[in-house]
């Protein structure tokens, strides 16, 4: 027997509904997170995420069933990465929506970002990379730099640039970024710059969505 319109429609969502399950719990959102920023082993992520590593790899043998992480063996290691398909676009609407709708969340992520911190699109970054006319400074750790980064720049992960500060050129723009609009380290580096008598500013977004939105990145 042939499905009806409302049949194929109610199969649809129901699907739909089972990726939204799976999706249905903070620390799987933070393991994505994490993941998003490049392919990492399930110990490294549970470290990440503050989780035992029984705990973590039950959260990501889940995801893997729904289709949001593939996986890897290396030796004995077992490598997570986003699966293929508009994962981290789907991150970044769950976080839009979060703010837009929650004034709770709107009120943690305002305290997390440091007051007068100016930022820079993802458009007008793009012109001055072309202009050759800014410096761009990853504050993420040196591992998660070496999975993948914006081209060109300097890796100087966050608690180490205020000894480091003599590495930065001088006279031109720094634009920092991170993990993420949750993650401080850029809002913290720029204030840093900003006391030390340098131009900068924080990109909008992070490693993640610029990589989701299909621009250049370089990996060591």
């Amino acid at each position: 027997m042939s499905m009806t319109g409302p049949d194929i429609q109610n199969r649809i969502f129901a699907e739909i509904a089972e990726l939204a399950r799976a999706m249905g719990h903070g620390h799987r959102l933070m393991l994505l997170e994490h993941v998003a920023q490049g392919e990492r082993s399930v110990e490294r992520l549970a470290e990440l995420a503050g989780l035992s590593l029984a705990n973590a790899s039950q959260h990501l043998q889940l995801l893997r069933r729904a289709g949001l992480v593939g996986t890897r063996r290396d030796g004995k290691r077992v490598l997570y990465r986003l699966a293929d398909g508009p994962v981290a676009p789907l991150l970044a609407a769950l976080r839009h929506l979060a703010e837009h709708n929650r004034a709770d969340v709107r009120e943690l992520v305002a305290g997390s970002r440091q007051a007068g911190v100016e930022a820079i699109s993802r458009e007008e970054l793009l012109e001055r990379m072309r202009e050759n006319s800014v410096i761009l400074l990853d504050v993420r750790p040196q591992e998660e730099f070496a999975l993948g980064h914006l081209p060109g720049a300097l890796n100087i992960p966050g608690r180490e640039l205020e000894r480091r500060l003599a590495e930065l050129p001088a006279g031109q723009e720094i634009v920092a970024y991170c993990r993420g609009p949750y993650c401080v380290f850029s809002a913290e580096a720029v204030a840093l710059l900003r006391a030390n008598g340098f131009e900068a500013r924080k990109l909008e977004a992070g490693f993640p969505d610029w990589k989701a939105a299909g621009l250049a990145v370089e990996a060591a």
